[in-house]
């Protein structure tokens, strides 16, 4: 079934409305990190470039969205190809404004650039699933990949934070917040269709859920590295 079809009218506008709202944020963010680039130390400035670069494929990607769902259809591949060159790029981003040295980083990612292809991979069979139980096993399969990043980023946040001065500490700490909160709106998000999928009430909560976890996690976060990159730059 169409899920836009469980959706009443004002439902509907609700998830229209969520993603142009979307669409705007996101291409407003790129234009603002790409006039913040200068406004940082050089060994900093790819960390705001991967931001930009984030925001702009998201807004390309929340454009193609929204421009389905006026048409009555809603492409969840849109998502997942967003997720799957966007999130590998936020991770980049964060270890680059943590500071963490270059052996190190590398090492990292040849381990969590694989683990987030993989959650993103297993994630869109179970997304696009008709079976409870396909939905399930797919959900279970890439909370393992998605458990070992989040656990593998708040130990280098909280090692960052603890050698950086008060104010770079304290900005990696409300980073950190916003990290690992608004990542588990995904997995929760995930599974309204398996609670319900004939409540028009549910998908619309998945819809803007998820709409405003990207925002949060693309656009605030790429605020909040770039408050980490302006304060390390400072100290």
């Amino acid at each position: 079934m169409n899920p836009i079809e469980l959706l009443s009218d004002d439902q509907y506008t609700l998830v229209y409305n969520a993603l142009s709202f979307g669409t705007a944020v996101m291409l407003g963010a790129f234009v603002y990190f790409l006039t913040q680039m200068n406004s940082v130390n050089k060994e900093y400035r790819p960390a705001i470039a991967a931001s930009a670069v984030v925001v702009g494929i998201a807004g390309y990607h929340y454009f193609r969205i929204w421009d389905a769902f006026g048409e009555g259809q809603m492409n969840e591949g849109y998502r997942y190809a967003d997720w799957l060159i966007t999130v590998p790029l936020l991770v980049i981003e964060l270890l680059i404004v943590l500071g963490v040295a270059t052996d190190m980083r590398k090492q990292l990612m040849k381990t969590l650039i694989p683990a987030t292809v993989l959650m993103i991979g297993l994630g869109y069979p179970g997304e696009v699933a008709d079976s409870t139980s396909t939905k399930w096993i797919f959900w279970a399969l890439a909370m393992v990949p998605f458990v070992y990043i989040l656990y593998t980023l708040n130990g280098q946040l909280q090692a960052a934070a603890a050698r950086e001065t008060p104010a770079v500490s304290a900005a990696i700490k409300n980073a950190t917040m916003v990290l690992l909160i608004t990542w588990l709106v995904y997995p929760i998000a995930y599974l309204f269709p398996v609670f319900d999928d004939t409540s028009g009430t549910l998908e619309t909560l998945r819809q803007v859920g998820y709409t405003l976890a990207d925002i949060t996690a693309k656009g605030l976060y790429g605020l909040m590295v770039l408050g980490i990159a302006k304060a390390r730059s400072n100290a």
